[in-house]
């Protein structure tokens, strides 16, 4: 039985340990912090968007996101909320949905009756959208910890406020934490986030709000709380919400819905996603053999099923062949 370290329990840490453990690893977890969460998977939108990410991303976010939604779904069954995307802009902002449109595929354009229907809380508000029928969502808090818990019952074993761990008593490192790592072309890029509370607005799927400065998207969580995100800013400065950012947020927010005017601010939130220079994630073998899991960047909970299953593949075949340490690269260049 092969034993295997994995530093970091975020999203990257955990999903990693499952593809592990499900081959018969003997895995152990080291987290630096006391507890699951904190960092920057605890703040996450859980958006399983490939499409409309594609927006913005490279046709290899598609590639290996697309199927993120079967891999939670077979992994903790109930997690996983199939109700789509909804994208929207004001009249003012028509080209923004236009030039959305020439960026991603597999949607249906919805009029205000749709859109009426869809979010029956945004009626008369918007008179065109796009609607993602295939994309879902999912609670990043709840799912962190209910992989957390399915882990232990699988046997791994969670060591928190961890320090140095000597790798002489595993077969393998695989290193998972993210900015934490000292990488020459890793790069922070902060995001700062919302989470409102009212009883006024109730959406049943994420909605993004596109507009030319300021786009947003709001999720929908428990007991009327919104998620409103996210900041994209480059830098790895990890210091609460700027004044700037918390107006742009809650201005947005106000544009989708004047209700939201009225909301209570349960929560601000700051994290540090680790980016290369491409903003596609890698899984790569160090010179003194360990393996890192790392550049999530925004795709956090979309891309790291795949990137454990590769992960797991590359430790399980034994292969040494760095060409094949990463199949983002492989899919980038085929796209």
């Amino acid at each position: 039985m092969r034993r295997v370290l994995v530093k970091g329990a975020g999203v990257a840490g955990l999903t990693v340990a499952h593809e592990l453990a499900a081959r018969g690893a003997s895995v152990t977890v080291a987290e630096i912090r006391s507890q699951i969460g904190g960092k920057a998977s605890w703040l996450a939108g859980g958006m399983l968007a490939p499409w409309c990410e594609r927006e913005s991303a490279e046709e290899a976010v598609v590639t290996l996101g697309k199927t993120s939604a079967e891999w939670w779904d077979r992994t903790l069954p109930g997690v996983v909320t199939r109700a789509g995307t909804l994208v929207v802009a004001h009249a003012r902002d028509a080209l923004e949905l236009a030039r959305f449109a020439t960026r991603t595929r597999d949607y249906e354009a919805v009029d205000e009756d749709a859109i009426a229907a869809l979010e029956p809380d945004l009626a008369g508000r918007f008179r065109k959208g796009m609607f993602f029928a295939g994309e879902a969502h999912l609670d990043p808090r709840r799912v962190l910890e209910a992989l957390a818990g399915k882990l232990r019952a699988m046997g791994v074993a969670f060591l928190f406020e961890a320090g140095e761990i000597a790798p002489s008593g595993f077969d393998q490192v695989i290193d998972c934490t993210g900015i934490a790592q000292a990488e020459d072309d890793l790069r922070g890029v902060r995001g700062e986030m919302l989470i409102l509370r009212t009883r006024e607005v109730s959406l049943a799927r994420p909605v993004r709000l596109l507009h030319p400065r300021h786009p947003i998207y709001i999720v929908p969580r428990a007991d009327h709380h919104v998620m409103v995100g996210a900041t994209m800013i480059e830098s790895d400065h990890s210091g609460p919400i700027t004044a700037r950012s918390l107006m742009e947020l809650l201005n947005a927010a106000y544009a989708l819905h004047p209700a939201f005017g009225e909301a209570e601010i349960v929560e601000t939130g700051v994290g540090v996603r680790p980016a290369y220079p491409d903003n596609l994630p890698r899984v790569k073998r160090r010179k003194d053999g360990t393996i890192t899991v790392n550049g999530l960047y925004r795709h956090g909970f979309l891309l790291s099923p795949a990137m454990a299953e590769q992960a797991a593949g590359l430790l399980f075949n034994s292969t040494t062949d760095l060409e094949s340490d990463n199949e983002a690269d492989r899919q980038r260049r085929s796209a």
